[in-house]
């Protein structure tokens, strides 16, 4: 017998999507030059995180993602049953990167996008076009969990005092900035020749253009949400995140944001759902033998 079994592994749909999501978080961290986020040049206007602990966080997710895709499979349809046992599951997967974080919340916001993108995606993997996942992420999100803890995050509390659209909201409306930003800058760029990384920066910034960021009135105020849409678009403007000129413009957002202790991480969260929907559309990673 051989030391090693080379044969490769076939793998589930529930671990094809884990694998998915906890991809799409790796590559929204390790994406530089983001503005005021962690990323490989170092820690943005963050004094409690960095890249290694994103990347612990990330795979610290996959058994709660794994179980999202599971639970999708088991109930086979929406209901309060199934979005009650993503809740549970949701909470089990904080508090696991709680754990291996100390304490710190790097992916509190993210859970909640593609736990629900995960199960939506479980629930039919012959329906992966970006509007067919969103609309049954969104009506799963519209159901109340019974069982949710009922005190307000930083977020909904931000999102009640500025009237904003928090995580809850955005994706009980489909996810609106990935599906008419992100997605349509990604694959706009992508045709021009950006380059991957390019068009993905300019994804985010898409995402930022618009969003009524919660982390950043958080910590900033209107101030620094005026900041960071302003500063996005003028990016964008410039010829984007693959011109000299935009670059430019990149870099000043970025001390902009960091002077402001403002770091867009609502916005980074919904690009991991961007490139996760990115991933799963054409349907070939969940396939068989994909991995």
């Amino acid at each position: 017998m051989h030391a090693f079994n080379l044969q490769p592994k076939t793998l589930s749909l529930a671990e094809r999507l884990a694998d998915q999501a906890v991809d799409a978080l790796i590559d929204e961290a390790d994406l530089s030059p983001k503005p005021a986020l962690v990323d490989r040049r170092g820690n943005g206007a963050h004094s409690d995180l960095h890249l290694g602990l994103m990347h612990a966080s990330a795979l610290s997710l996959w058994p709660a993602f794994k179980a999202m895709a599971d639970a999708a499979t088991a109930f086979g349809e929406i209901g309060l049953p199934l979005r009650e046992a993503v809740g549970r599951i949701g909470r089990e997967g904080e508090q696991a990167m709680l754990d291996t974080t100390g304490g710190v919340n790097t992916h509190r916001g993210a859970i909640w996008a593609l736990g629900l993108l995960v199960t939506a995606a479980a629930l039919d993997p012959e329906s992966t076009a970006a509007s067919s996942v969103s609309i049954r992420a969104a009506r799963l999100a519209l159901l109340d969990d019974r069982y949710a803890p009922r005190p307000l995050s930083h977020g909904a509390q931000v999102a009640q005092r500025y009237g904003a659209r928090g995580a809850r909201e955005e994706a009980q409306l489909g996810f609106p900035a990935v599906l008419q930003r992100a997605l349509p800058q990604l694959k706009c760029s992508r045709a021009a020749g950006h380059g991957e990384q390019n068009a993905r920066l300019d994804a985010l910034l898409a995402i930022m253009t618009n969003l009524a960021d919660t982390c950043v009135l958080y910590r900033a105020g209107e101030q620094g949400l005026h900041t960071m849409q302003l500063g996005a678009q003028a990016v964008l403007d410039a010829g984007g995140s693959a011109s000299l000129a935009g670059r430019r413009r990149l870099h000043e957002l970025d001390q902009q944001l960091i002077a402001l202790n403002a770091s867009p991480g609502g916005a980074a969260d919904l690009l991991a759902a961007c490139l996760f929907i990115d991933r799963i559309e054409s349907g070939d990673s969940l396939k068989q033998g994909a991995f």
